[in-house]
This record gives structure tokens, C-alpha cells and sequence, in this order.
């Protein structure tokens, strides 16, 4: 595999699978350099040592679901399916917009059709961010889906509606606050808990726990957003020290090169990361 300059193009030459693994890193290496980002020595070190490491994008990197395929767009995701294929829990950590629960929810769903699991949960915490469920319309389910409809979104970007009825209604699939974890034992199952930076500790090691025989655990979240009342109390971050030596288990981050959302939500994403730089360096 090579690549050569030819005025202001560059010529990737290998095979498919890995050229289009390099065209990933290296469009996203251009996206820094035009937002203005700093490139040091250092992190030219870094990126041409992943360059001369490009793995190969196999068919387990292109999800097939129902209504379409799903191939990662950015260096980060292509890191983070080779993940969810490897390894029985990953977590998954970085800001809105990267394609976290989506492309969980794709390999659940590709597992599921495959008959490598035969269930699927989807949860997360019904943590209040600034209303409080008591003064939401409705009974308890009409209160905590509003905290669901992101699942619900995934879901219907990549099945139709009456497949996912029918899912739904027989339990293959299903839906629910962290909460509703407690006290079972998820065998052959896909287990995605999105929304864990704000879990609590306890929260985090339940949901571990819950775990069982021949299931997969994907988390996802964004350590930038905690709505917890005590932020260093998050079960996300406990866990990124307290298991990241744990062989089985892969943590990976994403960026906001990884943003694949409107163009806006990137520039975003980095104004509040500056942000935050700055407030640290005060």
C-alpha cells in the first residue's frame, strides 16, 4: 500500500479495504487542518504511525439492517465497529452527533437478524435535565419515554415500523429505563445502555452485573454532558478507571472530527471544548 502526491491530488494505491480505511484518516486529518486545528509533531507522529497500521475494512465493518447498510465515516467509527466486533463490552465515549447509539443499535440489529443474539435491550437513565418527572403529563410510561425517544429513533432509521411492532410486542426487542434492570439476568442478548454518563456508581456496577451467558454489552455516552447533580459521581467515569485493564473489555473515543451531524454541530461541539480548556488553564 502507498501513497502518492500528483500535484493537488493523492493517489492511494492498495487494496479496497484498506484504501478506504486510509481515505477515512486521512479526510479526517483535512477537516482538522481546515477548523484551524494545530497539527504538531507529535500528532503527525501519531497519525502517520496509524496510517502505516491501517487495518483492513472487512464486511464486518458494514452493518446490513433491514433498510439499509451502515459503513463507518470517520477513522473514529471505523475504530469503533472493529470494537463492537471484537470485543463483548464496549464503551463507547464522545460527543453529540458522533454516531454512538446509531451504530450500536445497527449491530444489534445485524446480530439479531443473524440469530446471534435473540434479544435486544435498549436503556437508559431517566435522569432529569432541568424539568422534573413529577410535573410531566401522563402516567409513569408516558413520563420516562420522552428519555426513550432516541432509542425509539435509531430503531426506525434502520427497520421498518411493523418489524419493530412486532419486535416489540414479543419482546425481542425491547426498550426501558436503567431501572427496569434490576434484579434480572440477560442471557443471548445485545445490551446497549445509552445516556451512561449519568448513571451513579451503583447504577453502573447493577448493569454490569446484569450481564449474562453468551450477551454483548455495548456503552455510550458523553462525559461532557453529565446531568447528574454531583458530576464526579457518573458511573461512566468511575468505570473508564476502575476496568480499563480489564482484558474483554474496550474502551473507545471519539472526537468532534467524528461529528457526522449538521456541519453547525461540529463548530459546536469544539466552542464548547475550547470552552472548557480555557476554564481549566483559569
Amino acid at each position: 500500500m502507498g501513497i502518492v502526491l500528483r500535484g493537488n491530488f493523492l493517489i492511494l494505491q492498495g487494496t479496497p479495504e484498506k484504501t478506504s480505511v486510509l481515505k477515512l484518516k486521512i479526510l479526517s486529518l483535512i477537516k482538522e487542518i481546515k477548523e484551524g486545528k494545530a497539527l504538531d509533531k507529535k500528532t503527525l507522529e501519531r497519525n502517520v504511525d496509524l496510517i502505516n497500521q491501517v487495518p483492513t475494512l472487512t464486511d464486518k465493518e458494514v452493518i446490513v439492517t433491514p433498510k439499509r447498510l451502515v459503513k463507518p465515516r470517520t477513522f473514529g467509527q471505523f475504530q469503533y465497529l472493529k470494537a463492537l466486533n471484537e470485543f463483548d463490552i464496549v464503551a463507547c465515549i464522545g460527543p453529540a452527533g458522533t454516531g454512538k447509539t446509531y451504530l450500536a443499535v445497527a449491530k444489534a440489529i445485524e446480530l439479531l437478524k443473524k440469530g446471534a443474539v435473540r434479544k435486544v435491550i435498549l436503556t437508559r437513565p431517566a435522569v432529569e435535565a432541568g424539568e422534573k418527572l413529577g410535573f410531566l403529563p401522563g402516567d409513569f410510561k408516558e413520563k420516562v419515554d420522552p428519555y426513550l425517544r432516541p432509542l425509539y429513533d435509531a430503531l426506525h432509521e434502520l427497520m421498518p415500523y411493523d418489524k419493530i411492532k412486532y419486535y416489540i410486542e414479543d419482546c425481542t426487542v425491547e426498550i426501558a429505563p436503567l431501572a427496569y434492570m434490576r434484579g434480572r439476568n440477560l442471557d443471548n442478548s445485545f445490551i446497549i445502555l445509552d445516556e451512561a454518563q449519568n448513571t451513579g456508581k451503583t447504577q453502573m456496577k447493577m448493569f454490569l452485573t446484569r450481564i449474562g451467558v453468551g450477551s454483548r454489552a455495548c456503552i455510550t455516552g458523553d462525559i461532557t454532558q453529565i446531568d447528574l447533580e454531583d458530576p464526579n459521581l457518573s458511573g461512566l467515569l468511575h468505570i473508564l478507571s476502575l476496568l480499563s485493564e480489564i482484558r474483554g473489555i474496550k474502551f473507545v473515543e471519539l472526537s468532534e472530527s467524528d461529528v457526522v451531524r449538521h456541519p453547525l454541530v461540529k463548530e459546536i461541539v469544539k466552542a464548547y471544548e475550547m470552552e472548557t480548556l480555557s476554564r481549566k488553564k483559569n
